[in-house]
């Protein structure tokens, strides 16, 4: 199986590390509040076509880690609105306690993240390069 995947007139290989941290990163990513959110990060992912490499949530430094497959007709912070936006609607509504303190303001995740590209390795692609160049010397 190859590592690119295929679109209609695309063939893609864009995978991210993102993180992100609830409000105010108050540490409550725990039991059963972990499991609906990696649910909710696994559901959301699948409705739109992102492969999940990797997921933690962490409860106790209490952030997500996602290393995921995005295609290239959706982009990064697309999908981060959509898993966040939806995410904190189900777990408010799944775990109401949690609306109780007045400071939330029905936000249930900080503002932003952090995301990273996970890519070739840079010796690959100078030898990949190198190798180009080469070839098509020989062919001419």
């Amino acid at each position: 199986m190859s590592r690119f995947h295929r679109l209609s007139h695309t063939v893609w290989h864009c995978k991210y590390h993102l993180i992100w941290v609830p409000k105010y990163r108050y540490r409550f990513l725990t039991g059963k509040v972990a499991l609906e959110v990696e649910d909710c990060i696994r559901s959301y992912c699948n409705q739109y076509k992102c492969d999940i490499i990797e997921i933690n949530v962490q409860d106790d430094h209490d952030h997500v880690h996602l290393l995921v497959m995005i295609p290239p007709k959706l982009s990064v912070s697309k999908l981060m609105g959509i898993i966040k936006g939806k995410s904190a609607i189900r777990v408010f509504k799944r775990f109401s306690k949690l609306k109780v303190k007045l400071y939330w303001g029905n936000h249930f995740w900080a503002r932003g993240y952090c995301v990273d590209t996970v890519g070739l390795d840079e010796e690959m692609i100078r030898k990949y390069v190198k190798f180009q160049e080469k070839k098509e010397k020989q062919q001419e």
